[in-house]
């Protein structure tokens, strides 16, 4: 069970919604080289704001237990595709929220995020562990997970249940969610790949 057909291909919706994405006015199809005729398509896991709500009432009119976590993901690596199918297994779907570009910029610093939103949304979609993907402007996460909704939130990395944002913790269990904090694989960071490509040879 993914996400089904609430963005089909050619959809001409901004992944984002009430926003262009930061390659200007072009559409998912495009910036995603198009719809295609294969029955396999990451673009229908693109959901706008409008369709996140929508997706998870039929989530959860299936009975399905929906699992939500969020990061940049700006190059990914093993330990990404490790925690995002870890996170999965949470429960039966996984929603990822990914920061716009100009939240990770704020974030991260100017020189990043290395690949654009809509890249890294795409190459997210693309892996089977993931359901949908939505990409949210907020520097925190509270929105995405009022939206959302999730029965289970997921953190990663260092994080302890004491150490991750508190308001967005509040807010999951206050709609009866739980907060899981899964460990990240030692030596994988998209720091760390920046740094070894800056390194000589």
């Amino acid at each position: 069970m993914g996400a089904g057909k609430m963005n089909p291909p050619g959809d001409s919706h901004a992944i984002r919604g009430g926003g262009n994405l930061s390659g200007g006015n072009l559409s998912v199809a495009k910036q995603t080289g198009g719809p295609h005729a294969a029955g396999v398509n990451f673009r229908t896991k693109l959901l706008t704001r409008d369709q996140v709500p929508i997706w998870r009432e039929r989530m959860r009119q299936e009975g399905r237990r929906v699992v939500a976590t969020n990061g940049c993901f700006d190059i990914l690596h093993f330990g990404h595709a490790n925690y995002l199918e870890a996170a999965r297994n949470q429960g039966n779907e996984l929603l990822v929220g990914v920061n716009s570009d100009a939240s990770v910029r704020k974030l991260k610093g100017p020189t990043r995020p290395i690949n654009q939103e809509i890249s890294r949304a795409s190459v997210l979609a693309a892996l089977e562990s993931v359901s949908a993907v939505y990409i949210f402007p907020e520097l925190e996460a509270l929105e995405f997970l009022r939206l959302t909704r999730p029965d289970v939130y997921v953190k990663g990395g260092d994080y302890t249940i004491e150490t991750i944002n508190q308001p967005e913790r509040r807010l999951v269990e206050s709609l009866g969610g739980k907060v899981v904090v899964l460990g990240g694989v030692p030596g994988y960071s998209t720091t760390g790949i920046i740094e070894k490509m800056k390194s000589p040879a």
